[in-house]
């Protein structure tokens, strides 16, 4: 048995379980949105953090990497890191996942992928769109016990540009971040 996990996030430059490929690539039809509320990792429950989660679009890719584990062991010892790690996350998608943008087929199919829905009956941390702005400066305040959720965005920002991708929400966001904290010098 074979199970392959996307990361979109975090996930990217830290794994957190041993896994015996990394794939970068990309799933269609979503895209990227720091949206998610963290009240565990990157902030409390008094100064949420913002972290990503999914997002349908049609027509858009989102970019990261997909971790193969083949051992059961390794299987059991990632899932039971994962969902500590993602338990703010409330459904598990399987998703096509492409390494190649004029493919048609799937590099793989049924790739495991942790989203935060919106729906705040289910998903009590969601906290939803905003301002680019609005969304900086809860990151600039929010710090848990995984540290600053700044640092989190600009780890993001650096993993997605060392895999090739330019994520304009980062980007934005990242750009945005580090304007405010120029101010404050």
């Amino acid at each position: 048995m074979v199970i392959w996990v996307f990361g979109y996030g975090s996930l990217i430059w830290k794994a957190g379980f041993h896994f015996d490929e990394r794939v970068v690539g990309f799933i269609k039809g979503y895209r990227r949105v720091f949206y998610q509320g963290s009240t565990d990792h990157r902030g409390t429950p008094e100064f949420p953090g913002r972290t990503v989660t999914l997002e349908p679009a049609e027509g858009e890719i989102c970019w990261g990497v997909a971790y193969k584990v083949s051992k059961k062991e390794d299987e059991e010892t990632a899932l039971t890191h994962l969902e500590v790690r993602e338990k703010q996350y409330d459904k598990k998608e399987y998703l096509d996942f492409f390494t190649e943008v004029t493919a048609t087929t799937p590099a793989v199919s049924g790739v495991m992928v942790y989203v935060a829905s919106p729906d705040k009956k289910v998903n009590i941390n969601y906290l939803g769109p905003a301002s680019v702005e609005e969304i900086a400066r809860q990151i600039i305040h929010a710090e848990g016990p995984t540290g600053p959720n700044r640092d989190y965005l600009f780890q993001l920002e650096k993993a997605l540009l060392e895999i090739g991708c330019q994520d304009k929400h980062v980007i934005d966001l990242a750009n945005e971040v580090r304007h405010i904290l120029s101010e404050k010098q």
